[in-house]
């Protein structure tokens, strides 16, 4: 039989893999690529390592051969036909790459008299090295530095991949005191202002292609200010279409998306409104001197201070901006959903001279600063997890990664859209935030989930107050209705 060149794509799905190797404690090597069933791959900006799991179809009792037990190494390398360099393939090799580590096994069962049926889970070294470590000391200066030795350092992490990261803007002295590698990472990544953006707080995870440390707009811009190409662009339409405009097939079929849906929207108003995503009240209390001092947060305000998927690089205010929700009057008391400061209200203790520095104790700032920068970073936060989130099923492309952004052209269902036009909401750009990559026999497919924070185009602003029920129902007192009624003697005797 042929073989298939490496740079040959027969149809959209198609890939690259041409083994999978177990390495066992006792040193030996099997592939059992022809016993796998389906390969998984997950990856998110939301977690700080990679997870995988492996389903097998065993007919020749490796489980028992083989003693696997949970303690293996899984290593492989898959690409989508084509792929160019490291940064375009999910390399677990031995040789060039980083295998996977296995930690347990689940859903043993025989499936028929000969055939045994298991799931093999996998994670990344940094994984396992976050469960077996702890840090116990004092970083200071640069934080991205900081982050980058607890990454590097032999005794923690200790990890050998890239590791990329966006310059910060804020130094501070910071105090780990005995936790596991990734939450003191964590917990730097929150207190983390970029150098070049108004952006508060840092995502800190692990990608096939690497380990990031970056903030929110620096997945949508590059450098803070320019807008960020799209990896790829995504149509929802037929794939398998006898069209004979369409010249490149293959192209086309990676950009159609078999199925979509939207698993929520920046319209949960109350849930956003809870959470103080539009509007938050921070009190500061500095404890160093005794005083406090009170900030508020206002979206609509403020919305132009960060960058958001749809950015415009105008200056544009209000009915132009991309809000996520209008600028409008939503209550007979004249307010938009941003100018009620207090449906969420915060405490932030902070302090000068712990470290024999004038500035805060949270973000290194001048403690003015350190309420806003929290309401800041609060709301962004929230506008990512909890704003527009888009899943999407498409075929697998090996270079894309969480953090990436993509164009999604989704048509408008509107009856009367006859030109094609794009849905004004949920059209435009997004930011790749979790990927699920699925191998089996057939085909390599990936279930994308994104996230925008804007609106690809403004909405419309009502300023028009609405008018206040002038039918006011009064007040009606029970006992005084019950004995109007003659109900106070009721059942008596």
């Amino acid at each position: 039989m042929a073989i298939k060149p490496p740079n040959s794509i027969e149809f959209a799905g198609d890939y690259n893999l041409d083994h999978v190797f177990l390495h066992n404690h006792r040193g030996d090597i099997v592939d059992i690529k022809k016993m796998m069933s389906e390969l998984n791959i997950f990856e998110s900006i939301f977690k700080n390592a990679l997870t995988g799991s492996l389903v097998i179809l065993d007919a020749r009792n490796l489980i028992s051969k083989l003693e696997i037990n949970g303690t293996e190494r899984i290593s492989f390398k898959l690409s989508t036909p084509g792929a160019i360099d490291s940064r375009s393939t999910v390399d677990a090799s031995e040789e060039t790459g980083h295998p996977f580590h296995v930690y347990k096994i689940t859903d043993r069962k025989q499936v028929s008299s000969g055939t045994m049926m298991y799931t093999i889970h996998f994670a990344s070294r940094e994984f396992m090295r976050n469960l077996r470590t702890k840090v116990s000391q004092t970083y200071r200066g640069n934080i991205a530095y900081q982050v980058m030795k607890i990454m590097m350092d032999k005794d923690y992490l200790d990890t050998k991949k890239e590791i990329s990261y966006e310059p910060t803007g804020n130094i501070n002295d910071i105090v780990i005191p005995n936790m596991r590698p990734f939450d003191a990472i964590n917990m730097i990544a929150k207190k983390t202002i970029p150098e070049l953006s108004g952006g508060v707080g840092y995502y800190f995870y692990e990608t096939t292609k690497g380990m990031y440390f970056r903030s929110w707009e620096n997945m949508v811009t590059v450098k803070g200010s320019y807008n960020r190409r799209p990896k790829q662009e995504f149509y929802y339409m037929p794939m398998n279409v006898d069209d004979p405009t369409i010249k490149d097939k293959i192209n086309h079929d990676y950009k159609s998306v078999e199925s979509y849906r939207f698993v929520n929207n920046f319209h949960d108003v109350a849930a956003n409104t809870l959470m103080g995503t539009y509007g938050h009240k921070v009190i500061t209390h500095n404890l160093f001197d005794k005083s406090y001092k009170e900030t508020t947060y206002n979206y609509h305000n403020q919305f132009s201070d960060t960058k958001h998927t749809d950015f415009s690089d105008k200056n544009a205010r209000h009915g132009n901006e991309k809000y996520a929700i209008p600028h409008s009057k939503i209550d007979q008391d004249g307010k938009n959903v941003s100018d009620y400061g207090e449906a969420r209200v915060s405490l932030q203790s902070t302090t000068q001279f712990l470290h024999d520095k004038e500035s805060g104790a949270r973000y290194g700032l001048d403690v003015a600063q350190e309420g806003r920068k929290l309401s800041e970073g609060i709301s962004q936060r929230a506008q990512v997890a909890h704003g527009t989130v888009l899943k999407l099923v498409v075929k697998g492309q090996s270079y894309i990664e969480p953090g990436d952004v993509i164009n999604f052209k989704l048509r408008s269902v509107a009856s009367d859209n006859t030109d094609g036009k794009e849905d004004p909401n949920y059209s435009g750009k997004y930011v790749v935030t979790k990927i699920r990559h699925q191998v089996n026999d057939t085909k390599y497919t990936m279930a994308l989930e994104c996230a925008k924070d804007s609106v690809k185009t403004g909405f419309s602003s009502s300023y028009k107050v609405i008018p206040a029920n002038k039918n006011y129902s009064g007040i009606r007192n029970i006992y005084t209705a019950e004995n109007a009624a003659g109900e106070t003697n009721y059942g008596s005797s």
